[in-house]
């Protein structure tokens, strides 16, 4: 069974009874309460739920609480948010852009975690007023209440004056010969010029997105490194993506 899978029962069970125990999971996974264990120290690290002897319960406190967040975030959302951690664990400074998947990857960040985030995103400091090791650097411009986020020549040259180690770019629409588009040119001017600032990027695409094209053209997918999405990284679906350096997630 993939992990995503298993994280996915996890969680499901957790928003309905507010606890889940190593070995009723294990059972009902038909997998060993060391696999369980393991999963469940990823997913309380990422603050989804807090470990206790015998299992996890519901977090408590957090920015967004575990029924908000729910709400908010799509299940697929939450699985991007997860496979992101694992590019963050090295990372000094990161862009990051608008969207809810990306507040998706901001609420499942550990309290612990020591980061400079650069940001046209208007949102993310309510989600991460508890994190007091995460720099947030807000870039100005041309505010747009609907997405929370900032735009312009203003956000654009802000972007140049920085060098991120990594930008995960939110994702309008991807296509595997179009590449990536956006809804708002002023949208995809600022991720064009967060692209060009960033020694790296991933694209962060839920599966509804796949295969679909906007009008305002962001990047060609060999001018990224890689895509996060909410499909098994062997899906069929991501078939036509499979090309020279691009790595899939």
């Amino acid at each position: 069974m993939l992990k995503e899978t298993r994280f996915e029962h996890i969680l499901s069970k957790l928003k309905s009874n507010n606890q889940v125990f190593f070995e009723e999971l294990a059972l009902e996974l038909a997998v060993s309460e060391d696999t369980i264990r393991r999963d469940i120290d990823i997913l309380a690290k990422s603050g989804l739920m807090v470990k206790v002897r015998g299992g996890a319960i519901s977090p408590a406190q957090s920015p967004l609480t575990f029924q908000q967040r729910k709400g908010l975030f799509t299940e697929g959302k939450q699985r991007i948010a997860l496979k992101a951690q694992q590019h963050l664990s090295d990372v000094k400074t990161v862009f990051l852009d608008g969207g809810t998947t990306i507040l998706a990857v901001a609420s499942a960040l550990p309290l612990n975690t020591r980061l400079r985030i650069i940001t046209n995103n208007l949102a993310l400091p309510q989600v991460l007023v508890n994190h007091k090791d995460v720099e947030i650097i807000i870039m100005g411009g041309n505010y747009i209440p609907g997405t929370q986020t900032t735009v312009g020549v203003q956000t654009c040259t802000e972007a140049a004056k920085y060098v991120a180690d990594l930008y995960l770019m939110g994702t309008c629409a991807l296509d595997s010969n179009t590449g990536i588009t956006a809804q708002f040119a002023e949208d995809g001017e600022v991720k064009k010029a967060l692209l060009k600032s960033a020694r790296k990027t991933v694209a962060l695409i839920t599966q509804e997105k796949l295969n679909k094209t906007d009008y305002f053209k962001v990047a060609r997918l060999d001018e990224i490194d890689g895509i996060i999405t909410d499909l098994p990284s062997d899906s069929e679906q991501l078939a036509s993506y499979r090309f020279s350096d691009l790595q899939i997630f």
